[in-house]
């Protein structure tokens, strides 16, 4: 049987991992046929599915590709007027929460009101509202920020840019979770930082994985839901992480933005708190067009963190801020949480009994699971399978951090479609992978 779709899988691989550059060309097809010992009408096969899924284009007299831009998948399974089942990214927005944060907008339309809302920020002596605000917000499980440690980023990504400038220098090292958040792969990437991946187990890092590594400058963390592996780490090995980086005189960057999910858990900052920066955001808690962040200074650290913002141009915008502080303040903030919270637990009841008699690893208060696909899949050309079903999902390797084996798994976020779709995706996604690569090829 042909197996050109699986060549072309680990060419997709390859463009979306950088190792094939846009513009890069493709070697000729004999050659390519010759170099992987497959027949030419192979090679041809493998070149043709390339340029269908858009990652690739054949130029007559030039030969073929690689594409900068490639457009996502035609759907097979959507929601009304939707493009794709999105199963990669995790913005849950719920049905009715429009309405609740209309409410609380009514009156920033006030002519009076909204000339101040567009006024540039003031300096952080005139936040002291919107801090005590913040710091409500962002209270949990009995730990209360101090409001004149608050500061705010235009989003959360900015906020980790923050944090990473302030605490890591230039041709410095920054320990991570050996899966984790690949935007901050890109952040360290600009910044000239380094990442050393820290070894993990089913509790999270390893604290001697820190003593172990080459010298760090502080260690980039999600104890609380962590993505994409979907844990929260228990509390006596918070306690030990807390220790092993007092001991080493590291700086803890804590990513919280799925804190809120679990209000029952304190942040690592409850433990080490002269040394702890706390992050967070909007985008999970409310909505992603609301972009603004929270970056939570250990004692001492608040000019350091300031600086940093500034410098990097990551400051808040008056409006965004303006609106969150309404939002928390009267409430509606708590109550969208509450029912995220809700929401979670109803969407992971969906994966449970949709996936069941797989191997999936998930916080039933989470929006997102990580799924050990069996051993007859690869992870790249399964998401390839999926996007010809029309739903995108994540492959492992996309929060691997290194240069290692890739990851046998993919991440599902499970925030983004309605009930009703995510169902219908999880019961396409389990029927694929209980069948082979070999029944996705077409005749």
């Amino acid at each position: 049987m042909d197996d050109y779709r699986r060549i072309a899988d680990r060419l997709a691989a390859d463009i979306r991992a950088g190792r094939l550059g846009p513009g890069e060309r493709l070697p000729p097809q004999r050659t390519f046929a010759r170099n992987h010992g497959i027949a030419p009408s192979t090679a041809a096969r493998v070149y043709g599915e390339l340029i269908r899924r858009g990652l690739a284009a054949g130029e007559v007299g030039r030969g073929t590709y690689v594409r900068a831009a490639p457009p996502g998948p035609q759907p097979a399974l959507a929601e009304t007027g939707e493009a794709r089942i999105d199963l990669e990214v995790n913005f849950p927005v719920l049905p009715e929460q429009a309405g609740m944060l209309a409410a609380g907008l009514a009156r920033t339309a006030r002519p009076d009101v909204l000339e101040a809302s567009l006024r540039p920020l003031g300096g952080a002596g005139s936040l002291t509202g919107e801090r005590e605000a913040a710091s409500s917000l962002l209270a949990r499980a009995g730990w209360t920020p101090e409001p004149e440690r608050i500061h705010f980023a235009g989003n959360g990504r900015q906020a980790i840019a923050a944090a990473l400038a302030a605490c890591v220098p230039a041709g410095g090292r920054l320990g991570v979770e050996e899966f984790t958040y690949p935007v901050v792969k890109g952040i360290a990437a600009h910044l000239g930082i380094t990442l050393v991946p820290l070894a993990m187990d089913e509790h999270g890092v390893l604290p001697r994985a820190l003593t172990d590594a080459p010298p760090l400058r502080a260690v980039y963390l999600q104890p609380t839901l962590h993505n994409p592996l979907g844990m929260t780490v228990p509390p006596s090995r918070r306690e030990q992480l807390a220790e092993t980086a007092r001991k080493l005189d590291l700086h803890v960057i804590e990513d919280a933005i799925y804190g809120f999910l679990r209000d029952d858990v304190p942040p690592l900052a409850t433990l080490a708190p002269e040394r702890t920066v706390v992050l967070d955001s909007m985008s999970k808690r409310l909505a992603p067009g609301l972009t603004l962040g929270y970056a939570v200074a250990p004692y001492g650290f608040e000019q350091r963190l300031a600086s940093a913002l500034r410098s990097g141009a990551w400051s808040a915008a008056r409006f965004a801020l303006d609106a969150a502080t309404r939002w928390t303040t009267d409430g509606t903030a708590g109550e969208i949480a509450r029912a995220k919270r809700a929401d979670a637990l109803r969407r992971q009841g969906i994966r449970a009994d949709r996936l069941a008699g797989f191997t999936v690893h998930a916080d039933p208060h989470g929006y997102h699971c990580w799924w050990e696909l069996p051993a007859h899949w690869r992870a790249e050309t399964f998401v390839a399978a999926a996007a010809r079903q029309g739903i995108a999902v994540a492959p492992g390797a996309a929060f691997a951090v290194g240069t290692g084996r890739a990851p046998h798994a993919v991440r599902l976020a499970l925030g983004t479609p309605s009930h009703a779709a995510l169902s219908d995706a999880l019961d396409l996604l389990a029927r694929l992978a209980h069948g082979t690569p070999e029944d996705t090829t077409p005749e």
